[in-house]
């Protein structure tokens, strides 16, 4: 969705939940029983973008794999590079469950708002959620039938074995491993048309969940929202700045100067909201300020948008953390190693794709891993527009560091 349809959905939020906070006050019998039929096209909206998850999310990992090996593949040069995407990717989800946790602790959810939201966002069917023990948790991780597990929405499973399978395809002969890696790249390609389809309904079918949101949450849901989304953009900027900090002990780029050049990037990103639109400010930026040579630039910033998005972890374990929060959930240590590691699957296996899709395809595959049910998601996606703007200032500023980093370790230029 561009930038004017992602107000109209904000607009279709807003009105959705005045109307049923409405309903609730001062609506009679026939108000409600409307409200009800509308809220049902909330939730066939709802379950038209959950069936393209597991499709979606496997042929993507599949398709990604392939593609992170070949470029591994061309040098030294791009496996360091993709050894410092590794690097961050995996500290930004271990930074994200730990400043969400903060986070939530200085500022909690309330209990009876979010009881009343996830009520209104599943039209009330939502049993209870309890946690998984440890055992189970590792037992499901591999099952005996995988097509059983993913009909029973295991994603989790789905995408160790998707991981698995690419990383087994990568071992064929070359003519086999590009069929079978080009049939699942389409499907992937098929799949983004699909949810495309779906959200361009997004302004009806968020009214529709969020009306149920209103009739039983009332204004406090706003609220709610307000703190989801300013909570999801305060850990996605707390940890840009160790970026900062990385480039800073590296040494030879001074941390003041990088954060002076890097800035005129920051703000296009923030204005595109697209880390390829920032691609001409970055090579600009690396090249004739920070003197990264030619070389290396032209190889690392493009390889960086290709595969890297540092704040995936970040954004999308802080959503499902406040999920859980909403829930009243607090996951064991094994299933939060499990939401980074999949979180990092799928910030590879997504980037590319449009914010509203990747945070779909992105973020349900992590509530899986902690166990949660997927039903706000309907929801929270109308009001990512306020943390994706961090998200692609902090990937723009990460792809940058990345850039000098791996120029610093380049032998000196004769």
């Amino acid at each position: 969705m561009g930038q004017r349809r992602h107000w109209i959905v904000l607009g279709a939020l807003a009105l959705g939940i005045s109307l049923g906070a409405w309903i609730d006050h001062a609506g009679g019998e026939l108000a409600h029983s409307s409200a009800r039929g509308i809220e049902a096209i909330g939730t066939l909206w709802l379950n038209a973008l959950r069936m393209t998850v597991g499709p979606l999310v496997f042929s993507m990992l599949v398709a990604a794999v392939a593609s992170v090996s070949d470029a591994m593949a061309t040098g030294r040069l791009a496996s360091r590079a993709i050894g410092w995407f590794t690097f961050l990717l995996f500290v930004a989800g271990t930074l994200a469950v730990l400043l969400t946790q903060g986070l939530l602790a200085l500022w909690p959810v309330d209990r009876a708002t979010a009881d009343a939201f996830i009520a209104g966002a599943s039209q009330g069917s939502a049993g209870a959620v309890t946690s998984v023990r440890w055992t189970d948790w590792l037992q499901q991780l591999l099952p005996p039938n995988i097509v059983a597990a993913a009909a029973d929405n295991a994603i989790l499973a789905l995408v160790v074995f998707a991981l698995l399978f690419g990383f087994a395809a990568t071992k064929l002969p070359a003519p086999q491993r590009n069929a079978l890696t080009g049939f699942f790249g389409a499907m992937a390609e098929a799949m983004v048309v699909m949810v495309h389809w779906v959200l361009l309904v997004a302004p009806v079918g968020v009214f529709a969940l969020a009306l149920g949101v209103g009739r039983r949450a009332g204004f406090d849901a706003a609220g709610l929202l307000v703190q989801y989304a300013a909570t999801v953009a305060a850990v996605i900027a707390i940890a840009t700045l160790f970026i900062y900090i990385v480039v800073a002990a590296r040494g030879r780029v001074r941390v003041g100067v990088f954060a002076r050049e890097v800035a005129p990037v920051q703000v296009v990103a923030a204005s595109t909201q697209s880390s390829l639109a920032t691609l001409p400010a970055m090579i600009e930026c690396v090249r004739e300020r920070l003197g990264v040579a030619p070389r290396i630039s032209s190889l690392v910033l493009p390889l960086a948008v290709a595969v890297f998005r540092y704040t995936s972890p970040l954004g999308n374990l802080a959503v499902c953390f406040f999920i859980a929060a909403m829930y009243g959930l607090e996951p064991h240590l094994l299933q939060m190693i499990g939401a980074i590691f999949v979180a990092f699957a799928v910030s590879v296996g997504s980037v590319g794709l449009p914010g509203q899709v990747s945070f779909i395809a992105s973020v349900a595959p992590i509530c899986a891993a902690l166990g949660l049910p997927v039903d706000v998601l309907g929801i929270l996606v109308a009001v990512e527009i306020l943390p994706d703007i961090f998200r692609t200032i902090g990937n723009v500023t990460a792809d940058v560091a990345v850039t000098v980093l791996v120029d610093e370790v380049e032998p000196p230029h004769v």
